[in-house]
């Protein structure tokens, strides 16, 4: 008999030992967003975990309690040297080390499947766990949350993307890497400098020569200027140029010639433009330094190039000599 009370003690002392270490390691965050993916043993376990000190504290006291039970039951049998030095180590082995290195591994799991177990020692302490647990709230307040920093969460994605065991494969870990990096580039980064932008004048005929150059530059939109290039005063649709008489000048156009244009600065951080773009539907901004000079243009190419951190080519995207475009 005395050994199956033994035997009964050791194991409680190493439930709560483990269930100590395995629930209180769970993030109650993670926990939740995987409660809320369906995850069946995070919806078991949150409700628990979201008390935090009101578990560690009920777990706490049961395990003290179990430990100080089976020391003092082993000094009925036992010498109280011989019972310290077995309470000792059973407490130590198989109360500690053991449970808690098993259960930290797989704590959601474990933590799901004995949540019976938990639910009734709270029930059963919560005359002296609450009132503790509720100093605890007051005092030291609720827990923290964790957040982690750009860095950390692109460093969480390489390491997903580096595991076999993860469905994070190279192409999203190099997307999302983008994604979180962009929002801290600025315009000029990205930008085409004003020196290899393909510009026409505002007197510029619509000849076969125009028309030889525009298919050979294989641009959609054309920034147009007046007298001098670095004075933008709006934007050429070519895609719009179909509809247009022969012969006549950019700013007799009816539809391809638009006035009203982006202008962002060369400071603007990509998440800025991005959503000036958005909001204004345009695909092209025309880029200002300070001083209010044109020094270059981006598009929403630019910025969804480096949010994929890749380049996007299409069947027009060849090396060409922008000279002969002047």
């Amino acid at each position: 008999m005395e050994y199956v009370i033994s035997f009964v003690l050791v194991v409680l002392s190493a439930l709560f030992s483990g269930l100590t270490l395995g629930l209180l390691s769970l993030d109650s965050n993670t926990l939740s967003r995987s409660a809320k993916h369906g995850n069946k043993d995070a919806i078991a376990v949150y409700p628990l975990r979201s008390k935090g000190n009101l578990l560690l504290t009920t777990l706490l006291l049961g395990n003290v309690a179990v430990n100080t039970a089976l020391s003092i039951f082993l000094s009925g049998f036992a010498s109280g040297l011989m019972a310290g030095l077995m309470a000792t180590a059973l407490i130590v082995v198989f109360g500690e080390i053991i449970p808690q290195a098993v259960i930290s591994r797989k704590a959601l799991w474990f933590g799901a499947r004995t949540v019976w177990f938990t639910k009734a020692v709270i029930i059963l302490f919560y005359p002296i766990a609450y009132p503790i647990s509720w100093l605890l709230d007051y005092f030291l307040g609720s827990e923290m949350p964790t957040f982690y920093s750009k860095r950390e969460l692109m460093e969480i994605i390489s390491e997903h993307e580096d595991s076999d065991n993860s469905p994070i494969d190279a192409d999203e870990e190099r997307i999302v890497h983008g994604a979180l990096q962009f929002s801290h580039m600025r315009a000029r980064e990205v930008m085409t400098s004003a020196e290899n932008v393909t510009l026409f004048d505002e007197n510029q005929k619509l000849t076969d020569d125009f028309f030889e150059k525009i298919n050979s530059c294989g641009f959609s939109r054309i920034p147009i200027f007046s007298g001098e290039e670095t004075n933008i005063i709006g934007i050429l649709y070519v895609k719009d140029l179909l509809i247009e008489d022969d012969d006549i000048s950019i700013n007799q156009t009816e539809e391809a010639f638009e006035r009203s244009f982006l202008t962002v600065g060369g400071n603007d951080f990509l998440d800025v433009v991005l959503a000036k773009m958005l909001k204004r539907k345009q695909h092209l901004a025309i880029v200002k330094n300070k001083k209010g000079n044109f020094v270059g243009v981006i598009s929403l190419e630019d910025i969804i190039e480096e949010i994929l951190q890749q380049e996007i080519e299409d069947e027009d995207d060849y090396e060409y000599d922008l000279s002969s475009l002047r």
